[in-house]
């Protein structure tokens, strides 16, 4: 039997072909599982966080029993609601019912696509960033509706539509609010006061925060625009549903609103949800008006004040990483101390006199 050394080759190239797509699809798997597990360990972060400062501002004492300082407080309650029995409501609409938790979760989880944590620590740098997150984050009260509607429960399909007008509301400033900062970026970039009909924004979160990088500190967003920083502010805790915002599900009105009839791993994920948006939120902050990874003295950058641009490429890296995550949890710690210092509002004046101020203010 003779074998032809051609079609020898072009079977090993096939092969060889093939093992490396299959390779490159692991590979890629890698960044995206690492930052699941990043999202998994701040958010339990988050909620550790938030029963040590609602202690601290109660003056009582927080969770101690579970771990050192409470640390795996998080972790038990997670195990809690896995165990526990997953009720259905027996004249409610199934398929909305369980479908609607999971919708509020994957629309957060994609917004982190966009979010950069360094320079080239981002998995989507696309151009249409940070309104791809606007765009995402639409769909989570689509979720919510879905489960308030599904319930068969008054109080849940009230705490739903409150869920929908709410994001809606709030979703304008926040757009108008992301819309200066990409105009101000094209304005920059172009050296032109007024932009062409047919230019394009670009809305990438990786040039917002390098156009903020040239004079340290003093180049970012919050002191060129500090209106716009306080109505992003506002709106981002509005979007989470906190407090002075949390309408949806104020308990002395709606008893839970659209998470009543919930129980188990479904609750779970709202629970989850409600805390990766808030992280994506203050992440948003970190990359829109505080400079990103960017911490620099003006004229003395901090990479090169430590050598750290001599340094191995991976310790640069978790620098970025430290710092953005840093900006973000000072957020966090605004908003949780928020959470529990002010009252709850009324539903009128949340929806309507905001959308007024705002207006008002872009219209200008």
């Amino acid at each position: 039997m003779i074998i032809d050394t051609t079609e020898v080759q072009t079977i090993n190239s096939f092969s060889t072909s093939g093992f490396f797509k299959e390779v490159y699809g692991l590979i890629w798997i890698i960044p995206i599982l690492t930052l699941i597990l990043e999202i998994t360990i701040g958010v339990l972060v988050i909620v550790w966080l938030e029963r040590e400062i609602s202690a601290a501002i109660q003056q009582r004492i927080g969770p101690e029993y579970a771990g050192p300082l409470g640390i795996l407080q998080a972790i038990a309650d997670g195990t809690k609601l896995l165990l526990k029995e997953d009720l259905l409501p027996s004249r409610g609409d199934i398929r909305l019912f369980s479908v609607g938790p999971s919708i509020a979760v994957i629309s957060v989880l994609l917004s982190y696509l966009v979010i950069p944590f360094g320079y080239r620590l981002v998995l989507a740098d696309l151009g249409i960033g940070v309104f791809l997150w606007i765009a995402i984050s639409s769909i989570a009260p689509i979720g919510l509706l879905m489960s308030g509607y599904g319930s068969n429960n008054k109080y849940s399909f009230s705490g739903g539509l409150r869920a929908a007008a709410q994001s809606i509301s709030y979703e304008i400033p926040l757009t108008l609010c992301v819309l200066s900062i990409s105009l101000r970026l094209e304005i920059g970039r172009n050296d032109q006061v007024v932009l062409p009909y047919d230019s394009d924004l670009d809305s990438s979160t990786v040039d917002i925060v390098e156009a903020q990088s040239k004079y340290g500190f003093w180049g970012w967003n919050l002191w060129r625009q500090p209106i716009g920083f306080l109505v992003f502010l506002i709106s981002s805790l509005a979007e989470c549903e906190r407090l002075p915002f949390d309408l949806p599900e104020a308990e002395e009105e709606l008893v839970a609103g659209y998470q009543t009839e919930y129980s188990g791993i479904k609750y779970a994920l709202f629970y989850l949800a409600s805390y990766l948006n808030l992280l994506v939120s203050s992440l948003f902050v970190t990359v829109l008006y505080l400079g990103g990874w960017n911490f620099s003295i003006p004229y003395i950058p901090i990479p090169e004040l430590f050598r750290i641009n001599q340094m191995a490429g991976i310790f640069g890296m978790t620098i970025d990483i430290f710092i953005t995550l840093a900006k973000a949890y000072l957020f966090l710690f605004i908003s949780i101390t928020t959470r529990w210092t002010l009252p709850r509002m009324r539903i009128d004046p949340v929806i309507k006199s905001w959308m007024e101020i705002s207006f008002t203010y872009f219209s200008r």
